[in-house]
């Protein structure tokens, strides 16, 4: 794939590379898509996130790429992606209804740190959009109402609130479309390989915060748990997502950093031993340099919110 797709941390670089200006405090996003985009018709280059994306459409037209797929843009239509696909859409008629964006690190700091285990689908590869009925899709559409009045609201609760919807669309997207979803089960070796690595990435980062080992694994590491040589096991983790295996394991870092930051009471030093880190120093200049603030800053700043 080429190296010229670009890669948006977040809804507000997107949104900036069409020319517009987002606000956005923390991880989450949510807007009308008829507010974002007003003048149609629209081609986005092609691109990739590191967050979730949830639009729940009620009207319009056009086609959502991903990957290698082309989908149909239609009235009624709930469509969920994952980090790391490559992206594209075209509008051609004015879309109605939400697009709700997230980060793993909220859905740890705000729902539970355990979330993949109740929603698997989050790390599915294959993620085609789904077209129910008017009565189901009514149900999306009154969540999405409520996610985006909470957030526009200046409640002391807020993310807390929104946290919890956002539980119970997780909830509804996996009722509805991912009841039976395994996500270790799926079409291509290369696909398996993504997986299983995200699942021994989940397991190993939940055995470190346990204690049950006192390191961070490195390339070689995941490589080896799935008999792979470790360069090709790096090539197909970044041909498949478009984030190389350090990237991964450094995003997994700062996303368990932060909720431990935000939900426990540990000191600076704690977290740092117990993420594998030699000495809190070290663990600073890692998150400072992911983050571009200071483990104790962040900490401080969740108390502004």
């Amino acid at each position: 794939m080429s190296d010229a797709i670009k890669t948006y941390n977040s809804m507000s670089e997107l949104y900036a590379s069409f020319g517009g200006k987002l606000e956005q405090d923390v991880d989450f996003t949510i807007h009308r898509n008829e507010e974002l985009y007003t003048e149609v018709p629209i081609k986005s280059p092609l691109y990739r996130t590191s967050y979730y994306f949830v639009l729940i459409l009620r009207k319009g037209r056009g086609r959502y790429i991903i990957d290698d797929q082309s989908y149909l843009i239609r009235d009624n239509i709930i469509y969920f992606t994952n980090p790391g696909h490559v992206k594209g859409f075209e509008i051609d008629e004015t879309l109605q209804g939400y697009i709700i964006t997230f980060s793993e690190s909220f859905l740890k700091q705000y729902v539970h740190e355990n979330i993949l285990d109740e929603f698997p689908f989050l790390i599915a590869e294959v993620a085609p959009p789904s077209y129910p009925d008017r009565e189901i899709f009514q149900i999306f559409d009154d969540l999405g109402g409520q996610l985006l009045q909470e957030y526009q609201s200046d409640s002391t609760y807020k993310y807390k609130v929104i946290g919890c919807l956002t539980v119970m669309l997780l909830l509804k997207i996996k009722e509805r479309f991912w009841k039976a979803y395994d996500p270790l089960i799926e079409a291509s070796t290369s696909s398996d390989i993504t997986l299983t690595f995200k699942r021994n990435l989940e397991a190993h980062f939940r055995n470190l915060l346990a204690g049950k080992c006192d390191r961070m694994n490195q390339v070689q590491d995941y490589a080896q748990a799935q008999y792979l040589h470790p360069s090709y096991f790096s090539t197909v983790i970044k041909y498949k997502t478009g984030k190389s295996v350090n990237s991964w394991i450094a995003e997994k870092t700062i996303a368990e950093s932060k909720a431990m930051l935000a939900r426990s009471s540990e000191s600076v030093q704690e977290i740092a031993f117990r993420l594998g880190f030699k000495d809190a120093a070290h663990f600073s200049r890692f998150f400072k340099k992911h983050t571009k603030l200071s483990p104790l800053s962040f900490r401080q700043s969740l108390q502004n919110l």
